[in-house]
């Protein structure tokens, strides 16, 4: 178990009291607990921003699989970035939509350039990326 430190912050009680409600209601044991996600939350974003080192993420996409040519392109597409794809998983929504959620990996400039493509490709009906860490550098 890591060494824990202690320390004290001074906020107004009303956006404590907007805290504690919070993180009831998503089932924290504590506000420590609460606070830590926060805390790596914050680290995971900052490599994202920074220059080296490499990063992982979930790209969803949700489309009409009828328009035209999309998902060939969107196949073509991941083919060419076998060094940042990692895996594609395709779902039947229904008779006419399929989400596919793609894994990526690589630096944060190469993994949101993907991303970037994908979700813009025509056809898209939506898309996002999360972002997220290999966690090497969370504690």
């Amino acid at each position: 178990m890591a060494k824990l430190k202690r320390f004290g912050v001074s906020i107004p009680a009303d956006l404590v009291d907007a805290f504690d409600r919070l993180i009831e209601a998503k089932g924290y044991p504590n506000r420590s607990e609460a606070l830590r996600d926060l805390m790596r939350d914050a680290l995971v974003e900052s490599e994202w921003e920074g220059d080296g080192g490499e990063v992982v993420g979930a790209v969803t996409l949700v489309y009409n699989h009828e328009a035209r040519e999309l998902a060939r392109r969107l196949t073509r597409l991941q083919h060419h970035a076998t060094d940042v794809v990692i895996c594609t998983t395709h779902v039947h929504l229904d008779e006419h939509n399929c989400m596919e959620v793609v894994i990526v990996r690589g630096s944060a400039e190469e993994v949101q350039a993907i991303a970037n493509q994908l979700i813009s490709m025509k056809g898209v009906k939506h898309g996002k990326l999360v972002c997220t860490t290999i966690g090497k550098s969370l504690v």
